[in-house]
């Protein structure tokens, strides 16, 4: 190793030299458009992150949930993701705007294999592309359209590893409350946020 702490990888060749190459069968399941495997599964994920970056490469992975197929196949290459309301914050479209480069993985509950798309995004709000993607009697706010350059299967071995479907390998539910949470950073006290947890289950129950 070159790099001055003796052990940093710095380069290519020293992470080849660690990992090894990719056995030709890999490089067969990458994929410039979207198969018949791959629409199924997409038909039947409720949930995905998200992967943008701005123009100085400052990084945010978002995630992106609603029912079975709330991401619309428009064709082959081509796919329809809604946004709905939210905090506002709208890191991920500030960062589409900027650099239209994202990343997606696609995950199914109890399926160890995950789809990975990468692509260029853009924005509309095409009423007619709105309306598709509606839900609860309401159409998307706006839409995420990503022009697929790259997709494929990733193996299972993280959720493996991780025994992620597995209930009995799941610690002790966390619960985070927002009240506590915000309180805390603005110097407030117990009833300010019970008031805070209190509009955020109202919000959970009448505003997705």
């Amino acid at each position: 190793m070159t790099a001055a702490d003796g052990y940093r990888i710095a380069n290519l060749a020293q992470l080849r030299e660690v990992i090894g190459e990719p056995s030709p069968l890999v490089h067969k399941k990458l994929l410039g458009e979207l198969d018949e495997t791959a629409k199924q599964f997409i038909r039947r994920s409720p949930f995905l992150v998200l992967a943008t970056a701005d123009s100085e490469g400052n990084q945010d992975a978002s995630p992106k949930g609603d029912g079975p197929g709330f991401v619309v196949i428009e064709d082959d290459r081509t796919l329809l993701i809604p946004d709905r309301k939210g905090n506002k914050l709208v890191f991920t479209l500030q960062n589409i705007l900027a650099n239209p480069h994202v990343g997606l993985i696609f995950l199914v509950p109890g399926t160890d294999e995950t789809l990975r798309v990468n692509g260029d995004a853009e924005l509309t709000v095409d009423p007619a592309v709105l309306e598709r993607l509606a839900a609860r009697g309401a159409p998307a706010q706006l839409a995420i359209r990503v022009a697929i350059r790259e997709c494929f299967f990733h193996c299972a071995k993280a959720f493996l590893r991780s025994q992620l479907w597995h209930p009995e390998s799941w610690p002790e539910r966390v619960r985070i409350s927002w009240g506590q949470y915000l309180a805390s950073k603005m110097g407030a006290g117990e009833d300010t946020a019970k008031q805070i947890d209190s509009f955020v289950e109202q919000d959970y129950k009448t505003n997705l």
